[in-house]
């Protein structure tokens, strides 16, 4: 009854009182959050963190992250103040340039490390003065393509963020791309064949043009340099940045990447911080959508995307504890008197006596149960049983068909009884799930089965599909109950609806394509959202036999990520 009525503001606690003062838990209803687990809520509760615990972590490369997040973040953009660029902007010329403006930037932050050591050119940063943009102008040679292998390791990881920060670098050369081109731009540099073939069709004065900066860069703006020397300070005073600032390191460095796009992101869909604007620096950054008119400076569209990049590096090892988690569920740990089903029982106990040592080694499981032995939620105890009590049980299912994604939402959210703030499920398409609400009311035994006979729904292949359809459609009801990265999603109604469904929610039920761009997207804005899912959520691959065997090394590669991550 309490449940039909419940609203997200609810938490009733029952408690059976036996003996002499003693009493039991006996259910919950609404946010299990506002109590720990033996039932006890406080008088009063705060959202400051007064002990401020979670500061230290342990993952020593946090601070690593935020440095080269927020370094790139200063120059990512430089190469905007080109004369074609910024004529772009005004209406004037092409609607493009020759070499594409991540790529020029690149160039310019190489002109301005000139060839000296971290530490060096750190601290050429931390005292910039007015004549910083000059000289790095007439230091600058595009057509001096420094490899990566000769870089310092800070300045080569800052160089590969600027590259890639829209998206991956790709050999537009040569369209068969064997291994021995793909490898080369470690030993070669990126050069204008890894970021974009239009200089081909353009003439020598538009080439020429590219590289012409009559306003300056925004070196010119006190503003940014300001900013620059503060994030220099921090470079210099950190003692483990020369341990975890190497291209080798995929944690530091595609976290600072994701930060730095996210950062990209937000900011500018946001409006201009005249603070961060020097009134003598006029090279904007962008235009407003809807009247084409300039919108944001470019010295303050670096400024704030550094800063936002650095503190969101910094606040990533604090967004699994405010994520929404599943805790003290009895339907996860109840016990099965079904002979058939009685290997769970074992799978859970399994689980529960290996809690403490996955921790801090992870842990990887492989489900081989026959037909009809109710794997999928199997899969779910286990995840439980693996989980922090404290922190509670967030995971991803990931499958290759939509209709199996549906019922198999449906059916986890009725066998467990799941609210509909707990279950997220996304799939490609409103059409799918028209279709299958028109199965659900033809037959209500399908969705009810699903879970102990899910096999013989199965698909016979893996399903191609667009990253991120357009038509969307996501079932979840839950809030978007952190915080932390509301302040770069409120600008973006497809990217919050993006974390309804893929990050805030407990369990995430979707199609593989949702998940995968995490290790196969390209373009930066696919990866964003299902990163953030892999950092907070565990991954159970449903049915993976169903994928082709040339689907395998992509499963890999994201099986790799969700370790990583």
């Amino acid at each position: 009854m309490l449940k039909k009525t419940a609203r997200r503001n609810t938490a009733v606690a029952c408690y059976r009182t036996y003996g002499k003062n003693r009493t039991e838990l006996m259910w919950i209803v609404g946010s299990r959050k506002r109590f720990n687990e033996d039932g006890t809520v406080p008088t009063n509760t705060t959202r400051r963190n007064i002990l401020r615990s979670g500061d230290e972590n342990d993952r020593h490369s946090t601070h690593t992250t935020a440095v080269m997040a927020g370094i790139a973040g200063l120059f990512h953009d430089l190469g905007k103040a080109n004369l074609l660029f910024q004529n772009k902007l005004l209406g004037i010329g092409k609607h493009y340039e020759p070499y594409r403006h991540e790529w020029v930037s690149a160039q310019l932050f190489l002109a301005f490390v000139d060839g000296r050591n971290d530490q060096e050119w750190l601290e050429h940063l931390n005292t910039l003065n007015t004549t910083a943009d000059q000289s790095l102008l007439a230091n600058f040679s595009p057509t001096n393509i420094v490899p990566f292998a000769s870089m310092a390791p800070l300045a080569a990881c800052i160089v590969w963020l600027i590259v890639s920060h829209h998206r991956l670098p790709k050999c537009l050369s040569d369209r068969q791309q064997d291994m021995h081109n793909v490898a080369s731009w470690f030993n070669t540099g990126i050069s204008a064949d890894w970021n974009a073939l239009n200089h081909d069709a353009f003439g020598d004065k538009e080439k020429t043009d590219v590289f012409l900066f009559p306003m300056g860069t925004p070196l010119a703006s006190f503003t940014w340099r300001n900013k620059a020397k503060e994030l220099a300070a921090r470079a210099l005073k950190l003692n483990s940045l020369h341990e975890f600032a190497k291209l080798e390191l995929a944690y530091p460095l595609h976290l600072a990447r994701m930060a730095l796009m996210l950062a990209d992101h937000a900011y500018s869909a946001g409006a201009p911080t005249t603070h961060w604007q020097d009134t003598k620096y006029a090279v904007i950054a962008n235009t407003d959508r809807q009247t084409r008119q300039p919108k944001q400076k470019l010295d303050e569209h670096c400024i704030g995307v550094a800063h936002n990049a650095y503190l969101l590096a910094a606040i990533i090892p604090k967004l699994r504890g405010v994520m929404p988690a599943i805790t003290r569920h009895p339907s996860l740990k109840k016990r099965t008197t079904d002979p058939r089903f009685r290997w769970q029982n074992h799978a859970y106990d399994r689980a529960v006596s290996v809690r403490k040592q996955t921790q801090s080694q992870g842990f990887f499981g492989v489900n081989m149960a026959s037909t009809g032995k109710g794997k999928t939620f199997a899969n779910a105890q286990i995840m439980y049983g693996l989980s922090d009590p404290q922190m509670g049980c967030r995971f991803s299912v990931a499958l290759g068909l939509r209709t199996l994604t549906l019922q198999t939402g449906d059916a986890l959210q009725e066998r467990l009884q799941l609210d509909d703030d707990d279950l997220a499920v996304v799939i490609g398409s409103n059409e799918v799930k028209t279709l299958h609400n028109n199965k659900k009311r033809r037959d209500r035994n399908v969705i009810k089965s699903a879970l102990a006979d899910e096999e013989k729904a199965s698909p016979t292949g893996s399903e191609s599909e667009n990253m991120f359809a357009e038509h969307l459609y996501v079932k979840y009801d839950g809030e978007l109950d952190n915080h932390y990265l509301n302040r770069w999603l409120k600008n973006d109604k497809n990217t919050r609806k993006f974390v309804h469904a893929l990050i805030s929610a407990p369990i995430s039920v979707s199609t593989i394509d949702h998940i995968i761009p995490v290790s196969e997207g390209t373009s930066g804005g696919q990866q964003i959202a299902p990163m953030l899912r892999l950092l907070t959520s565990d991954l159970v691959l449903d049915e993976p036999d169903d994928f082709g065997i040339e689907d395998i090394p992509a499963l890999s590669r994201l099986v790799y990520w969700a370790g990583l991550l």
